[in-house]
């Protein structure tokens, strides 16, 4: 891990030396290790950062993705962007309105959101997940999944991989667009 966190101090410090501007997406508290260049960047428009949050449920966030860190809070030197993603249609879509409000609380800035995405191998790996760990929701989930993709699992089109469409995302789209206004989040990053 060292060895990894000194190669992306390296390139962070060659964009700032060029002025290249860079966005990063994380789940850890470590990009606050490199807050010293980053803010420097960012004062000049060239730094982007955004913590991406699944849920606020820790037992959820265990069993969903058990080898991330648990959320971050901002860190208050920069500003920072806040990525809701995955959605998952039936588990944790309930949360949109407390994740954004959380996150701004917590000094975000900005929020965008993506909607699960099942391609290839994916969805059967969901579905295994789903089986072993809600098992009476699976079929209301993958239902549900459906309901965001024109009957599908996954649909890449232009517009639609992130947000989906259909008669159970476009709530989740204006439920999400009216938090992200009610918490005065932007809707892009810095």
């Amino acid at each position: 891990i060292e060895r990894r966190l000194r190669i992306t101090r390296g390139i962070l410090e060659v964009l700032d030396r060029f002025e290249h501007p860079v966005s990063l997406v994380t789940k850890s508290a470590l990009v606050t290790r490199d807050i010293d260049i980053l803010a420097g960047m960012a004062a000049r428009g060239l730094a982007a950062v955004a913590l991406t949050v699944t849920t606020l449920d820790r037992e959820l966030s265990r069993r969903l993705e058990p080898r991330a860190a648990p959320p971050a809070n901002p860190p208050r030197a920069l500003p920072v962007g806040v990525s809701l993603a995955p959605v998952i249609p039936g588990l944790n879509d309930s949360e949109i309105e407390r994740i954004l409000e959380a996150c701004a609380a917590a000094g975000a800035c900005s929020a965008s959101y993506v909607l699960l995405r099942l391609p290839l191998e994916i969805k059967e790996l969901f579905a295994e997940w789903l089986a072993a760990h809600a098992p009476a929701r699976a079929g209301r989930i993958m239902s549900l999944v459906r309901q965001t993709r024109a009957g599908a699992l996954y649909r890449g089109g232009v517009g639609e991989r992130g947000g989906g469409s259909g008669p159970y995302a476009d709530p989740i789209r204006r439920r999400f667009r009216a938090a992200r206004r009610r918490h005065r989040l932007g809707r892009r990053g810095p």
